[in-house]
């Protein structure tokens, strides 16, 4: 069960990586991914908030590595679910105000995840 909740957690973390880079390096295409409409694709205030918003979701994943790294299981549990619990969150937000299917991108993962950890 463990390699479970820790393939899970990977996936989730490479997912995190992904849209890191989308956002902060790949601007023309994350418009695309996102759906931005086309006036707004040459605002400059929204790509800066994007590829802020990037550096967030780097930071997730970062700390979904050091979960899986830190070479003591106990904390490194702690670690995991804590930012398992962030993203669930920033998941949640981004369904209510931005689109649902962010919901089924980083909610539904990182809550998964979190019950796998639990039964390991």
């Amino acid at each position: 069960m463990q390699f479970a909740a820790d393939l899970v957690i990977g996936l989730l973390a490479a997912v995190h990586v992904y849209i890191l880079v989308l956002e902060t390096f790949l601007w023309s295409r994350a418009v695309k991914v996102f759906g931005v409409p086309r006036e707004l694709r040459d605002v400059k205030l929204l790509r800066v908030m994007l590829q802020n918003q990037g550096v967030y979701n780097g930071f997730l994943a970062a700390g979904l590595f050091w979960g899986l790294l830190y070479p003591e299981p106990e904390v490194g549990l702690q670690i995991k679910l804590f930012f398992c619990g962030c993203i669930a969150v920033a998941g949640l937000v981004g369904a209510a105000t931005a689109q649902i299917r962010i919901l089924f991108i980083q909610t539904v993962p990182a809550l998964i995840a979190a019950v796998l950890l639990f039964l390991a």
